[in-house]
C-alpha cells in the first residue's frame, strides 16, 4: 500500500478550545475561525485520539464533514448502529485472545469434550474463510451458513440450560473495550438509540452487558437467540439465522425499529468486518453516517480494502476512546 496516501494526524496548537466548547457552538466556531484566520482549522486536528498512530483515514475532509454534520444535528438526531464481537467487546487482552459470544458457550464446561473437539474443527476450517483478504463476501457467504448451521445444531445436542448462562459468562474471559462504561451511560444519559446488530448468540450478548451493568432501556439486541422448551433446555434458535455477511438482509428485516426512528438521521456504525458495514442499510433519509471500524488481525494483507471501506480504521485498538471522544462533541 502506498503509504503516502495514509494520512497522518500532527499535533496542532490550540486543541484545548475544544475543552470549552461543544455541539452547534464548536461547529460555529471552527467555521468562523476558518474565516477568520483564512487557514484550515480541522476538529479532527484538535482530537488528540485522532492523532495515534493506529489512527487511518482515507479521506480526512471527508471525515470532517460527516464529524460536523453529526455535531451539528446533535443528540436528537443521533443513532448508534454497532457489532458486538471484536467490536464493543475485546480482541486481545495482555496478548492473549478474548473470546467472542460463540467462543465463550464452546469452552464452558456444559459442553462436551466431543462437542467441544467437533466445534473447534470446523472453526478451524471456517474461520480463515471468513477473514481471508483474497475472496468477496459473495464466496464467503455460503460457508458461513455452513459454519453457523453446524456450530448451532451440535449447541443444540448439547442440552444447555438457560439457568446456566449467567454463570458461563461470570467464568469467561470475555471483555468489554476500555471505556465502555462511559460510552453506554453516556449514550442512554442522552437517550441515544443503541442498536447491536451481533452474528453472536444474543442470550450470552445480553448476560454479557447486563453483568457489566450496561444494558440500559436505549439498547436493543439483533442476534441469534437461542430456543428454549418448557423446561429450560436449549432445543433450536429462533428466527433467521445472522452470520457475519449476511447483516443487509438483517438490517432490512429491522425497518420497523428504524422507521420509528425517522428523527434519527445521524448514524455512527462501529464494526470489525466488512460484512458489518451493511447494517444500516435498514435506515432510510440518512444525512449523516460515520463509519468506524476496528481492524484486528491480518492488518497488513486487509487495511487498505478497510480504508476504502470505512471512514475511520483502528488498527488493534483495544478502546472506545476515539468513539468516545467524538460522542462528547456531539452530545
Amino acid at each position: 500500500m502506498d503509504r503516502v496516501a495514509v494520512f497522518k494526524f500532527g499535533a496542532v496548537a490550540g486543541a484545548g478550545v475544544c475543552v470549552l466548547f461543544g455541539g452547534a457552538v464548536l461547529a460555529q466556531y471552527i467555521f468562523t475561525m476558518k474565516k477568520k484566520a483564512g487557514r484550515k482549522t480541522k476538529i479532527i486536528e484538535m482530537m488528540p485520539e485522532f492523532q495515534k498512530k493506529n489512527v487511518y483515514i482515507k479521506d480526512p475532509e471527508r471525515v470532517e464533514q460527516i464529524i460536523c454534520g453529526l455535531i451539528k444535528g446533535g443528540a436528537s438526531k443521533l443513532q448508534i448502529i454497532t457489532d458486538f464481537d471484536m467490536t464493543l467487546s475485546k480482541f486481545f487482552h495482555n496478548g492473549k485472545r478474548c473470546p467472542t459470544c460463540h467462543n465463550i458457550i464452546d469452552n464452558c464446561k456444559l459442553i462436551s469434550e466431543d462437542c467441544r473437539k467437533k466445534l473447534l474443527q470446523i472453526r478451524n476450517k471456517y474461520y480463515p474463510i471468513e477473514v481471508d483478504p483474497a475472496l468477496s463476501a459473495e464466496d464467503k457467504y455460503p460457508f458461513m451458513v455452513e459454519w453457523w448451521t453446524k456450530a448451532h445444531n451440535l449447541l443444540i445436542e448439547q442440552g444447555i440450560e438457560r439457568a446456566k448462562l449467567a454463570a458461563v459468562v461470570r467464568e469467561s474471559d470475555v471483555m468489554l473495550r476500555d471505556g465502555y462504561e462511559l460510552f453506554f451511560d453516556k449514550l442512554n444519559e442522552h437517550n441515544i438509540p443503541v442498536f447491536i446488530f451481533s452474528a453472536g448468540i444474543g442470550d450470552i450478548l445480553e448476560e454479557i452487558i447486563s453483568q457489566a451493568g450496561v444494558f440500559h432501556s436505549n439498547v436493543k439486541v439483533v442476534s441469534n437467540f437461542m430456543d428454549f422448551d418448557e423446561k429450560g433446555v436449549l432445543k433450536g434458535f429462533k428466527g433467521e439465522l445472522i452470520h457475519v455477511y449476511n447483516k443487509h438482509d438483517g438490517a432490512i428485516r429491522s425497518s420497523e425499529y428504524f422507521d420509528q426512528l425517522k428523527e434519527n438521521c445521524n448514524i455512527i456504525l462501529l464494526g470489525d468486518s466488512l460484512g458489518d458495514l451493511t447494517m444500516a442499510d435498514g435506515v432510510q433519509n440518512v444525512e449523516s453516517i460515520l463509519k468506524i471500524g476496528f481492524l484486528n488481525n491480518k492488518v497488513e494483507e486487509s487495511l487498505e480494502k478497510y480504508m476504502d471501506s470505512y471512514d475511520i480504521v483502528l488498527v488493534k485498538e483495544e478502546t472506545l476512546d476515539l468513539t468516545n471522544a467524538i460522542l462528547q462533541k456531539i452530545l
